[in-house]
């Protein structure tokens, strides 16, 4: 299963020119930059690991591709994104998130239905990586 998260989740993976573009742009607006990382990438999990602290008083992008490149080789078989954050109306607004890395294999998610009274139905979404203990998932 392919995950669609962020902004670019219809597009094929971004080059590190394009990632590089994207992180020039989020500089320009005057948008701090995280890193963050994770092995369990459900659609309710909003806080992921974060890779170092926010990027700021950044001018160019090289800072945050060599951050980005150091996450990608401490954790090669992680998702791993980058945040963009506007500050403009006094709270932490995400302005920009996209993927730059993906695991090798993406197991993907099962989703649950429940009978309840009434003939009432509910849903829920499992992730197959969750079965594995943290560390361990996609492989590694």
């Amino acid at each position: 299963m392919y995950l669609r998260h962020g902004t670019f989740c219809y597009l094929p993976p971004l080059t590190d020119e394009q990632i590089a573009a994207q992180v020039r742009y989020a500089l320009l607006n005057s948008w701090p930059v995280s890193i963050e990382y994770t092995d369990d990438p459900h659609p309710r999990n909003a806080y992921w690991e974060m890779w170092g602290l926010p990027l700021f008083d950044l001018d160019e992008p090289d800072g945050v591709l060599a951050e980005i490149n150091a996450c990608r080789a401490t954790f090669p078989r992680h998702y791993v994104r980058v945040l963009a954050y506007d500050a403009r109306y006094t709270r932490q607004t995400t302005a920009l998130s996209f993927l730059v890395q993906r695991p090798p294999d993406e197991p993907g998610f099962v989703l649950t239905r429940t009978e309840g009274p009434d003939r009432r139905q509910t849903y829920g979404l499992h992730s197959y990586a969750t079965t594995v203990r943290p560390g361990d998932r996609y492989g590694g």
